[in-house]
């Protein structure tokens, strides 16, 4: 298939686009800093794009068999609005150029639920702050550009993750429609897992959750690896 990869230089958006090519896919790697891309191949295409510039959106979307879209913005209480208008010029863009299948990623933040690992501190202290104090804008935004996904007549998938985490390989993922009991998703599972979707009817015009299983860091690991690497 002919791949656009949004927010490809992002933690997610490379270990897709490497997995994308590992399958066979033509890959269009769209990032706002082409420059810095690490990865090349002959089946590679890096475009210098920025989401919320229409004009370059469409001429990325131009010819493309799918899109995914890993649009990232760190969490802040400042307004965030990339996800849905970025979203909303690549379902255009779509649109125009008769490419059907879309797949986004989200956040399980968006609809949070207690989780029967997590204890009272992840519970009742830190999912409630993240959600609905230092990340508020940020998944407020993710819910706009969910409704404006659900709203489009494309073939749509939104995958919610939850807490995002390295990991080397892929493992066994666990992929459900709705609500997962997961505290982490490793990025290439998350990357397979949307691969996996573009050859499966099941999981289009749903809403999914992808969580792993296998090597989960404990709360405390991930808070070090992960949030506070970020600052």
């Amino acid at each position: 298939m002919r791949i656009a990869v949004f927010g490809a230089n992002g933690p997610t958006g490379r270990p897709l686009t490497g997995q994308a090519l590992d399958a066979g896919h033509q890959v269009a790697a769209v990032s706002r800093q082409p420059d810095s891309f690490p990865l090349r191949h002959d089946r590679l295409e890096v475009v210098g794009a920025d989401v919320l510039d229409p004009a370059a959106v469409d001429t990325a979307v131009a010819q493309r068999d799918a899109v995914l879209s890993t649009l990232g913005v760190t969490a802040g209480k400042q307004p965030i609005f990339t996800y849905s208008r970025g979203v909303a010029n690549i379902v255009a863009a779509m649109k125009r150029h008769r490419v059907r299948r879309l797949a986004v990623v989200s956040s399980s933040g968006v609809d949070p639920h207690p989780y029967s690992d997590g204890g009272f501190l992840f519970n009742r202290v830190l999912m409630p702050y993240v959600t609905r104090v230092l990340g508020k804008t940020m998944y407020d935004d993710m819910r706009r550009m969910e409704a404006l996904v659900r709203a489009s007549d494309l073939d749509w998938t939104i995958v919610r993750p939850s807490g995002l985490y390295h990991l080397p390989s892929v493992t066994d993922y666990t992929l459900v429609e709705g609500h997962a009991d997961g505290r982490f998703t490793a990025r290439v599972d998350l990357a397979a897992s949307m691969l996996a979707m573009l050859h499966d009817d099941r999981c289009a015009r749903t809403t999914v959750s992808v969580i792993t299983t296998d090597s989960n860091p404990t709360l405390f690991q991930w808070i070090r690896r992960e949030a506070l690497a970020k600052r």
